[in-house]
């Protein structure tokens, strides 16, 4: 990172970069005033999440270490800048899915009409598709790009998709060069999803088998990934009582809360499948959305501010002894199978 005329440059400047060490910061301030936690806090520092997380935070929950932190009361992770006066907090996310879709067809000389082509095939799956995304895009109700919010609807409460991948032809060098005259058998395009909690992922589902039923079609998930077949929220009313502590913790240091659905994704999908109560919240407010944006930055009074955003909620937090309707809300949870 770089500090230039009173801003933080670098990439993921406003990622879990700056949350970090907000958290290592705010920790040793507590520590250093003498402040002894009624909770534990345990900080996890784990890879991979830009790219799904099933080998970071996925199998950081499937270790022995994991298992040995005992219950855990809830959970906070990365949130985004707010452009006005208040905080965002994230109670839920969009549920990324990763799809490859294959075609086949019969092949021949580029110079006749031949039926029922692999590639013709796969463009009308990804005409279908991109049918749907312009449906998404008028119901956002703006024009713009990206993570910033739009004014008709939040990011997060429709569905994206995009053609990130495509892939056919015949070649006898890897790719280096192609036999433009042959028609592929095969053909295959990669989409990138993100549903929104406001449409069930079966009912999403339905619609890929929909687009795929054409014959010498199919779909799949990207194996690499381990798609959710559900949506999992974290409750923002009195039925939580860690939402309680923290609306109210923030309250007492006069910053307001907008709760929102995180328009990605985040490790938190992997802690709310366990009914683990997880927010997003990063303390950047009066800061453009600047997240994987060229020259991401972050300005440094907001970040110093951010820090003691986190001493003040950490030591609330960090301070709770039972909480009312914790004790249901744990059994309920270690009754699940």
């Amino acid at each position: 990172a770089e500090i230039v005329d009173g801003k933080i440059y670098g990439r993921g400047t406003q990622d879990m970069k700056s949350v970090c060490v907000q958290y290592l910061l705010a920790i040793d301030r507590l520590r250093l005033k003498g402040f002894t936690p009624q909770r534990t806090i345990h900080l996890s520092f784990v890879p991979d999440e830009e790219i799904g997380g099933v080998d970071g935070m996925g199998k950081l929950l499937q270790a022995p270490e994991f298992a040995a932190l005992g219950t855990i009361g809830l959970a906070l992770d990365e949130g985004l800048a707010n452009p006005g006066d208040a905080f965002t907090v994230f109670y839920g996310e969009r549920t990324p899915w990763w799809i490859l879709v294959r075609a086949t067809g019969p092949t021949g000389h580029g110079s006749r009409f031949i039926k029922e082509t692999a590639p013709q095939k796969l463009l009308r799956v990804a005409e279908r598709a991109l049918a749907f995304r312009r449906a998404q895009e008028d119901l956002l109700g703006h024009d713009q790009n990206g993570c910033k919010h739009g004014t008709a609807k939040k990011l997060g409460d429709v569905t994206t998709l995009n053609l990130t991948m495509l892939r056919t032809g015949v070649s006898n060098d890897n790719g280096k060069t192609f036999c433009l005259n042959v028609i592929p058998t095969e053909a295959e395009a990669g989409f990138d999803v993100r549903i929104t909690p406001h449409l069930a992922p079966k009912d999403f589902q339905a619609l890929l088998d929909k687009w795929c039923e054409d014959e010498g079609i199919t779909w799949q998930f990207a194996p690499w990934t381990r798609p959710l077949q559900e949506h999992f929220v974290t409750a923002t009313d009195e039925s939580n009582p860690w939402w309680v502590a923290f609306r109210d913790a923030m309250a007492s240091m006069n910053h307001k809360v907008e709760p929102e659905v995180f328009p990605a994704a985040t490790d938190s999908r992997f802690l709310r499948e366990l009914e683990i109560p997880a927010l997003g919240f990063s303390p950047m407010k009066n800061s453009p959305i600047l997240l994987h944006e060229h020259n991401e930055y972050l300005a440094v009074d907001v970040f110093l501010a951010g820090i003691d955003v986190y001493v003040g909620l950490l030591e609330a937090l960090a301070s709770k002894d039972a909480l009312p309707g914790e004790d249901e809300q744990l059994k309920r949870r270690k009754l699940k199978p």
